[in-house]
């Protein structure tokens, strides 16, 4: 049983790193067709009610917290790394640095996928209320990128539902982690009464 627990608690701090890492990246791609359609249709930088296209201010709206979640998602990232500093995916038994580094992973995980999807939500029912009519008008003018499409909002469902996996899985390995530990140290007792 410990085998293929070991196996597990490997393979799941490998991919708590690439999961973090599709976060990473994730935050980096969401604002490349927003910034596309949208930058240049703001007449003026330093006062954003001048624009071309009504409602595309979402572009400037999603800038905070795009550096928000740009700083957070490689801090999800150090933590996922956390897993392997403190040898969580070889140790055949668990420490409380361990337990830690794998409780900290989860509660980061779970807080940024609330805080990530909390925003982005808001930030995809701004972009449905662009004036579309004049957004394709500046695109064909200027040559700019025109979308209707609201992938890049959406994506965030899947990224987030690996994230959400991957702590429960964490989260369950460790229990299980804590149940064969409990369970060999029965044993051992066990052993030593019936040598007394």
């Amino acid at each position: 049983m410990y085998k293929k627990q070991m196996i597990a608690q490997k393979v799941l701090c490998l991919l708590a790193v690439i999961v973090s890492v599709v976060v990473f990246l994730y935050s980096l791609g969401i604002m490349t067709d927003l910034y596309d359609s949208l930058y240049s249709t703001m007449r003026n930088p330093n006062d954003l009610t001048q624009t071309s296209v009504p409602g595309s201010i979402v572009y400037y709206n999603m800038q905070e917290f795009n550096r928000v979640f740009l700083v957070y998602s490689i801090g999800l990232i150090l933590l996922a790394v956390l897993l392997f500093v403190t040898n969580t995916h070889t140790r055949r038994r668990y420490y409380i640095g361990n337990y830690f580094a794998t409780g900290v992973y989860v509660a980061a995980g779970v807080a940024l996928s609330v805080f990530a999807h909390s925003y982005i939500e808001i930030f995809k029912g701004q972009f449905l209320q662009l004036d579309f009519a004049a957004l394709k008008e500046h695109a064909e003018l200027w040559g700019t990128l025109y979308t209707e499409s609201t992938f890049w909002f959406d994506a965030h469902y899947g990224v987030f539902g690996l994230v959400i996996l991957v702590c429960v899985l964490l989260a369950a390995n460790a229990l299980w982690k804590a149940s064969l530990m409990r369970q060999e140290a029965k044993l051992v007792e066990e052993g030593r009464r019936a040598e007394a």
